[in-house]
């Protein structure tokens, strides 16, 4: 058996260019590079999986790489890493600082790259600060946190401060599209865009489902396949369940309902979606608003069609109710009974009996 490597180390950015959402960050590190501002001490923060790391590998070696004729060279004996989560005494903290004053034996610069540096303990942190203030000529620290509030103040305003953002679900579903490519495998571009939004804002979450999904389903990846393998609701579970609604079809609601609980899924998730897809709906209302809109051009079609079938009242009413049980949920004894209340509820709406009734709704 031939050794894998994981999609999240093979498609790893190696250049600034190849690291995905992050455009203002690599930018502005590109220019201070260029133009010799670059600070001594940077802090790179953000949630996981959105880079930090790999920027600041990226970093330490493009400024030794700048003053020195053979670009192939790595510089792996110039940049340290260093996890503060278990490496968080103030013996590590003295042994780094005893390194730190021998100068590089190639290349211009030693980088140190503290990971996790919110788990330092209150005394490595204060070890810590005086090197961190005035640090040698030659050495360059870069610490990556997720927890910036951990950090004491001191060490904050030594550093440089990178806020490294949520990567959206477009730029993620991009990267799947161009690794999916690469690899070979023929993938919708709904599947895609599931595993974009499961990720929820992390990349290297994306290539670990991306990787998870394939193994199930092959070199076709389909919408379903990621559907059934993530255990996710699929858009076409709301849009017959709103088409039921808007239909005044309780009996058949009841019945679509107990089919999604007797496939494991759970019924906060479910009213909890349903809310979210009455949201799109509404957004599909005006053009202006049809670009806060999530999903792949044949279900943005899809919502499109329903949007117009569905009164703009009727929406604000349905998110209104969807969100009350969605509240009331977890303190409810009988949760199953409140969903169908609110199922039966939402397809009252619309008809001349039902006493949620407005004049304005049509």
């Amino acid at each position: 058996m031939e050794h894998f490597i994981v999609s999240a180390r093979k498609y790893r950015p190696s250049t600034f260019k190849d690291v995905v959402g992050q455009q203002a960050i690599t930018n502005t590190l590109l220019n201070a590079i260029e133009n010799n501002h670059l600070a001594q001490a940077l802090l790179f923060t953000g949630p996981r999986g959105v880079g930090k790391t790999s920027c600041a590998r990226i970093l330490a070696k493009t400024i030794n790489q700048q003053e020195h004729e053979n670009p192939d060279e790595d510089f792996a004996f110039n940049i340290f890493e260093l996890d503060a989560a278990s490496n968080n005494s103030v013996d590590d903290i003295r042994s780094l600082i005893e390194q730190v004053r021998i100068p590089p034996q190639i290349g211009t610069y030693k980088v140190y790259i503290i990971d996790e540096v919110h788990m330092l303990s209150q005394a490595a942190f204060n070890a810590f600060l005086k090197t961190l203030e005035e640090p040698p000529k030659h050495a360059i620290f870069i610490l990556a946190t997720t927890e910036k509030h951990k950090i004491i103040p001191t060490i904050l305003s030594r550093c440089q401060i990178f806020d490294f953002k949520r990567i959206t679900v477009t730029d993620a579903k991009l990267h799947l599209m161009e690794v999916a490519k690469q690899e070979g495998i023929d993938a919708e571009e709904d599947a895609l865009q599931i595993i974009a939004q499961k990720a929820d804002g992390a990349m290297r979450d994306a290539l670990s489902i991306f990787d998870r999904v394939v193994s199930f389903s092959g070199t076709n990846l389909t919408r379903q396949a990621v559907t059934e393998n993530l255990n996710v609701l699929d858009y076409e579970t709301y849009f017959t369940t709103t088409d039921l609604i808007l239909e005044n079809n309780i009996p058949q609601l009841l019945l679509t309902f107990n089919e999604i609980l007797s496939k494991g899924f759970d019924g906060h998730h479910f009213i909890a979606g349903l809310a979210s897809h009455f949201r799109d709906l509404l957004v599909c209302k005006n053009p202006a608003t049809i670009a806060l809109l999530e999903v792949g051009e044949q279900t943005k079609q899809k919502y499109s069609e329903q949007s117009q079938k569905a009164p703009q009242g009727f929406l604000l009413r349905g998110i209104e109710l969807a969100n009350d049980c969605d509240l009331t949920y977890k303190t409810s004894r009988n949760q199953r009974l409140l969903v169908e209340l609110c199922l039966m509820q939402l397809a009252s709406v619309l008809t001349e009996d039902g006493e949620k009734k407005k004049g304005s709704l049509t």
